[in-house]
């Protein structure tokens, strides 16, 4: 009995030569991306929003504290703001955890977004070709 000494494993690249030849995975691959790029593309808008109201929250938690410092040092009555100030301190402190792991986040979809379109135009060049080679007197 003779053992079989081809791989059955397959790459990406061994399988691009019969993405043409599957109009049934091109549908599907069509379709797939048609429904992950709108998620990835309103997510990405909904991360970048956040990330800025986070800066502008940021920005008034720095405002608000600097305030509370001035009206602190101003008064040297019994009114005891270190409390208060410290809570801002550490509201800062997450907004910029979040900020990061937002930033983090974003980077990650900008990423994906971009292997997305890469993908596309790999596919339509890949169909287009395939166009080619099955019209007759269009291949150079």
């Amino acid at each position: 009995m003779e053992l079989d000494s081809e791989s059955t494993a397959t790459s990406l690249d061994e399988n691009t030569e019969n993405f043409c030849e599957n109009p049934t995975r091109d549908t599907l691959t069509e379709g797939l991306m048609g429904l992950i790029k709108p998620t990835v593309d309103q997510l990405d808008e909904r991360v970048r929003a956040t990330r800025i109201s986070q800066l502008e929250l940021k920005q008034c938690i720095e405002g608000l504290s600097e305030e509370l410092k001035k009206i602190s040092e101003s008064r040297q009555a019994s009114i005891d703001l270190d409390i208060y100030v410290k809570k801002l301190i550490n509201a800062k402190q997450r907004v910029t955890v979040l900020t990061n792991i937002l930033q983090n986040a974003q980077d990650r979809l900008n990423k994906i977004h971009s292997l997305i379109d890469k993908e596309v135009v790999k596919r339509k060049i890949i169909l287009s070709n395939a166009i080619e080679d099955q019209v007759p007197g269009t291949s150079n």
